[in-house]
């Protein structure tokens, strides 16, 4: 048989062997890869453990046995780190001295009929600007799936939010809308650290988080009556091993708080919040509903436009008429 498939090959013209071959390796396998058993969960402490199958399990009474979570941030924020650690595997490749990844991937878990999908994306700043084509690629990639909850990761041991952090912003509200920001937590990574300046773990988190908060409300244009129906909460991580932990083994951070448990807590709470997921379909994708959306205000336009030059033109006329009567 793979000699036959090798003289079919042979015998095919040169630019139809190229086109089978583009096609044979442009999908990759992580698009269409199935559920695998959840291996990963058994390596996080019993705690832990007996956490995460009572919140699952409070899922599960309400129907949900899929969750698909979306991962987005700028480069170097310690989004695939996030993933490994979420998932108890390391799934995603983490070196500080390659490159991250250039197409978004789909982690895939089951565990008692309970599947979980993590989404890790590639960054969106490209040389100092805000990367269109990823997102473009992320969204085509998200085509047909439902967005449960969105991850929005950015540093904690950054001390400073900028104009680029607020088009990055703009940018996803512009690209799947800004229903959701409704749909998100906000990551904050690295957050085992010792706050400069005497400042407390808390007051630092705070400001900080207030600050990346802040942004996410300017750039998405939430209105005070929309962030208040749908806060914002904030997750802390910490991925590297010196996190400290507690008596049950659990990564802790200086708050004392089991983060890993923690963060699922919030995903959980942001997926059952009551705001609708996010489904990616061919409409949002092209962007129709905004071209929709302006198409009904053509007539109105339109109808000003007329309005506006036929008082013009009785003005002409009646200035003409006076002009006349005074000769």
């Amino acid at each position: 048989m793979l000699v036959a498939f090798l003289r079919f090959l042979i015998s095919l013209p040169y630019s139809q062997s190229i086109r089978l071959s583009f096609r044979c390796t442009s999908i990759p396998a992580s698009m269409g890869s199935a559920a695998r058993e959840w291996v990963g969960f058994k390596q996080f402490p019993t705690a832990t453990q007996d956490k995460l199958v009572d919140l699952f399990g409070k899922l599960k009474e309400q129907g949900v046995n899929t969750l698909t979570i979306l991962v987005m941030g700028k480069g170097g924020v310690g989004k695939s780190s996030t993933v490994n650690s979420l998932i108890g595997e390391r799934v995603m490749n983490v070196n500080s001295f390659q490159a991250e990844i250039v197409r978004p991937v789909m982690v895939s878990r089951l565990r008692s009929g309970f599947t979980i999908n993590i989404i890790d994306t590639p960054g969106l700043v490209e040389g100092g600007y805000v990367n269109y084509p990823a997102l473009e690629l992320i969204k085509r990639f998200l085509l047909n799936k439902t967005i449960d909850v969105l991850l929005y990761v950015d540093r904690l041991d950054s001390y400073r939010v900028d104009d680029l952090d607020r088009q990055i912003v703009s940018a996803i509200a512009d690209g799947f809308g800004k229903e959701i920001w409704s749909k998100s937590l906000l990551v904050l990574t690295h957050a085992q650290l010792c706050p400069p300046d005497d400042i407390s773990y808390e007051v630092f988190t705070s400001r900080r988080s207030e600050a990346v908060l802040k942004t996410i409300r300017t750039g998405a244009c939430i209105k005070k009556r929309e962030s208040e129906d749908y806060p914002i909460p904030v997750g802390l991580v910490e991925n590297s091993g010196r996190c400290n932990k507690n008596e049950s083994d659990e990564k802790v951070l200086p708050n004392g708080v089991a983060w890993i448990p923690s963060l699922v807590e919030e995903i959980i709470s942001i997926a059952t919040n009551g705001s609708k997921a996010i489904v990616v379909d061919q409409k949002l994708i092209d962007g129709s509903g905004s071209n929709d959306r302006g198409k009904l205000l053509i007539p109105a336009v339109i109808g000003v436009q007329w309005f506006i030059v036929e008082l013009i033109k009785r003005a002409i006329r009646a200035d003409i008429a006076k002009g006349g009567r005074s000769l």
